[in-house]
């Protein structure tokens, strides 16, 4: 047989391929980068011997035309921490380097709050930040002497930020994570803003109040962990048992000693409620599939559904109710979801699905799944349809749970008005720090019981690894 012999193919023309990745955002037009600087520059002249401290930051900001409240990460990049100022001469340096290599905000926002050498932020980067935050922004002012609630405060929003922006999951939230995001343009809403409440995605008060009191009522010892026993409590135990064994397995938690005590922190419990409260968000329904899928192979198999609904109908039979055959409920689950391959529900399918809420609590919330079971499902799947969420199930949760909260303490303060006398007066004082005005809502103080946990006890690095 004769060989074939190989052609030899002419030797190709190289090509010149544009440039299509850009991590630290797309170059724009040629920026003049002297311009920006001259601008900057004569704002620092403003300032004595030319430097500019914390406060002074807002406008270096605004001449770098950069939102308010980048002021901190500003100062904080340009080694402002260890002098308490900085100089003309190192923030241009600075600046000028963050104009040649980042070329939207994502990229520079990223490039001013994380540490060297990396190209993400963890949650500890955050922090100075909000801490700036926290004490500059009108509507937390009511705060400033109030500093034992700084930590609480921040770490919630902390939470909150990698609950929507860290989609992979990761622990670190990536230039092409806040990209996606909305959270610049809440940090942008921030200066146009007094109200805080009015920012419901990360940064309200009464979001934070109501999440704290929830985790408050559960954590009897005060030591900012929960057990299994304390969070089977919650909502008057709606949540089952295996659920709840779930989530301290480990499937949604991060931090090893914690799961090693066998506890959650209260960064977890932040997950946790907003998960429970509003379960039609990617990111809740992602936790809620991780926690029924037992085996980790990415689907749930029939055999996972029954594990959860037999502990459904052993607390059915308790209230004397009963409870619908699994065969039965399934078939109802399987006409909910329309999954795609017969036998196992993916989390593809339940993305899809309208109503992800009913599906999960079936399986293991006992009180919304009665709820559902007294509400004709054609109008929850055309009441699923017909709102445009433009107020999340989380949003109505914390403003009704907000207005109970005041409702007690208005009623407490009433009760205790001929009382005064014997309130401790260092504990009375401590809480009327925290009474402020809102624009459409009653005053309200802090419990005084809040005042007596110690910052100190909590350790932002065991929350997330």
């Amino acid at each position: 047989v004769q060989t074939k012999k190989e052609e030899t193919l002419p030797p190709s023309h190289s090509q010149n391929i544009p440039t299509f990745y850009f991590p630290r955002g797309c170059p724009k037009e040629k920026v003049n980068i002297d311009a920006v600087i001259a601008k900057i520059e004569k704002t620092f002249s403003e300032f004595p011997n030319e430097r500019a401290t914390l406060e002074d930051m807002g406008k270096v900001a605004k001449a770098c035309e950069c939102p308010l409240y980048w002021k901190g990460p500003l100062f904080y990049c340009a080694g402002g921490e260890r002098t308490g100022y900085v100089s003309v001469h190192k923030f241009v340096a600075m600046w000028r380097k963050v104009l040649q290599t980042c070329y939207d905000d994502a990229a520079k926002f990223v490039h001013l709050l994380m540490n060297p050498g990396c190209n993400y932020l963890v949650q500890e980067d955050f922090i100075p930040f909000l801490q700036d935050v926290v004490n500059s922004h009108p509507g937390l002012s009511f705060l400033k002497e109030a500093s034992e609630f700084h930590s609480r405060y921040i770490t919630t929003v902390i939470q909150r930020i990698f609950y929507t922006v860290n989609r992979s999951w990761s622990g670190k939230i990536t230039c092409n994570e806040l990209r996606k995001s909305n959270f610049l343009q809440n940090v942008a809403l921030l200066e146009e803003e007094a109200d805080i409440n009015q920012l419901t995605e990360y940064f309200s008060y009464e979001h934070f109040y109501v999440i704290y009191c929830k985790f408050w009522e559960l954590d009897t010892d005060h030591d900012l962990y929960i057990d299994r026993k304390d969070l089977a409590r919650h909502n008057d135990y709606a949540i089952s048992n295996r659920m709840i064994e779930r989530i301290f397995s480990g499937a949604v938690t991060r931090g090893r000693k914690a799961q090693k005590d066998g506890k959650i922190s209260y960064a977890d419990f932040v997950w946790f409620l907003i998960s429970e409260e509003d379960k039609k968000t990617p990111t809740s329904i992602e936790y809620w599939f991780r926690c029924m899928d037992l085996d980790g192979d990415g689907a749930l198999s029939m055999y996972e559904l029954e594990y959860f609904y037999e502990e459904q109908c052993q607390k059915l039979d308790n209230m004397a109710i009963e409870p619908l055959p699994f065969e039965d409920c399934l078939c109802q689950m399987l006409d909910l979801v329309k999954p795609q391959h017969e036998g196992k529900i993916t989390l593809h399918d339940l993305k899809r699905c309208k109503l992800t809420n009913v599906f999960f609590d079936t399986f293991f919330n006992i009180e919304k799944y009665l709820d559902h079971e007294q509400k004709d499902q054609f109008s929850m799947l055309r009441d699923a349809e017909g709102e445009s969420q433009e107020v999340s199930d989380w949003e109505k949760y914390a403003a009704e749970e907000y207005d109970i909260l005041v409702a007690e303490e208005a009623a407490s303060d009433q009760w205790n008005d001929g009382y005064e006398a014997e309130l401790n007066p260092v504990d009375h004082q401590k809480a009327s720090v925290l009474k402020y005005q809102m624009e459409k809502r009653p005053f309200f103080e802090m419990p005084s019981h809040l005042a007596d946990v110690d910052v100190d006890e909590y350790d932002y690095d065991e929350d997330f690894e």
